[in-house]
């Protein structure tokens, strides 16, 4: 993909390749002339967690594609507008804030990173639009206007940490970058281990743009943890899983990664980085007709060789939340829109996801996978996890 300034997607069921079938079978009116539904979408298409927000757009697209392509959401047709916030958190909320008041978009989705989230909300707040958040993230964005699509702490950590002690040891060393998320997320796997009756052998941070990590791995090595819980992500996870294939720290300890999808697969190179395991709410190995269908569709709109990880779902099914949403209201505005989806239940790729009523974080099927070979392979069906979204 690339890099995105300022570009307006439409999706039709047309300009997908090989076709993209309606999601939902109900027959709605004709396009109404003219009428359009606008979503803004702030998100990477540079500054580092590019990836990330490739990911995020091909599933808001396809989304995009299978809306209209069944007659839209009460007759009108839903567009897609893409700001780049370059990862950076003042420039989000200047593109919210330009999204909201000039184009004047009923809901916003994006971004990836927690301190662009937090930056937005005054405006989020202040101008009455719902946030669409599909980004797995550590919990407590909790208001009227926030509804959270992908993961919290307790999702991800609460099956792997214990299927970590069982396969590696019950001795965990916690590295990552120095930011909420990570913070937030060994927070929780800190009392996990503990309940475990495992130890915890040190806790790091690193600021990001770090290119040389072997004082940590050395570290890591000598505390003999037989576990790594690993929260750095983007280009910086890249070369710290690098740094320690090539040093010998995988063969040391089974990592955990954190927030891990499918896009990192192609950056290690051929037979590196085996058996890192994941909690997800999806992945693209899994062989459920739903899941397999959802990556052909990608696939058929964004080519053979696309990855496609948990963020294309995520963001794809924020997207349907609307459809489903305004379509129970039936009406189109913000307050319809936020009254609606809370306590909504939606149809996913991995089977119903439940949005909560008072916490709007949504209940969803996890899974259990780890690296192998050239791909993620599903170990095991964790079933549906509720979030403890940290919602005072």
């Amino acid at each position: 993909m690339t890099s995105i300034t300022r570009r307006k997607f439409l999706g039709s069921a047309a300009a997908v390749a090989g076709g993209i079938a309606a999601s939902s079978s109900l027959s709605l009116p004709a396009l109404a002339s003219g009428g359009t539904i606008k979503v803004g979408a702030v998100l990477p298409f540079s500054g580092g967690l590019e990836l990330y927000g490739n990911q995020a757009r091909l599933g808001l697209d396809l989304a995009v594609s299978e809306i209209n392509g069944g007659g839209g959401i009460l007759g009108e047709k839903i567009e897609v507008l893409y700001e780049d916030n370059k990862t950076d958190p003042k420039t989000s909320v200047e593109r919210a804030t330009s999204l909201i008041r000039r184009d004047e978009v009923l809901a916003l989705t994006g971004p990836i990173t927690s301190n662009a989230r937090d930056a937005m909300a005054p405006t989020i707040k202040r101008m009455k639009t719902p946030l669409l958040y599909a980004t797995n993230y550590e919990g407590g964005a909790c208001s009227r206007e926030v509804f959270c699509f992908n993961t919290v702490p307790n999702q991800e950590l609460e099956k792997l940490v214990p299927a970590l002690k069982k396969e590696a040891g019950d001795s965990f060393y916690m590295f990552g970058a120095d930011y909420v998320w990570p913070q937030k997320m060994f927070e929780t796997a800190k009392s996990l281990v503990e309940s475990e009756g495992g130890t915890v052998a040190g806790v790091e941070f690193t600021p990001w743009g770090v290119k040389e990590f072997a004082p940590v791995i050395r570290r890591i090595k000598e505390s003999g943890a037989k576990v790594l819980l690993f929260a750095l992500p983007g280009a910086d996870g890249i070369t710290f899983i690098k740094q320690a294939e090539d040093l010998g720290l995988l063969e040391d300890v089974t990592v955990g990664f954190l927030g891990f999808a499918e896009t990192y697969l192609g950056a290690f190179g051929e037979g590196k980085a085996q058996n890192m395991w994941v909690a997800v709410p999806f992945a693209e190995s899994l062989q459920t007709p739903g899941a397999q269908k959802f990556v052909q569709k990608i696939r058929a709109q964004a080519g053979s060789d696309v990855p496609v990880s948990h963020y294309v779902m995520t963001h794809y099914n924020a997207l349907m939340a609307v459809k489903d949403a305004l379509e129970k209201a039936g009406a189109v505005d913000k307050d319809a829109l936020m009254d609606s989806m809370q306590g909504l239940t939606i149809s996913t790729p991995t089977g119903p996801a439940e949005i909560g009523a008072v916490d709007h974080h949504v209940t969803m099927n996890m899974y259990l996978a780890k690296t192998e070979g050239a791909g993620l392979s599903v170990v095991e069906d964790l079933g549906s996890i509720v979030p403890e979204a940290g919602c005072s």
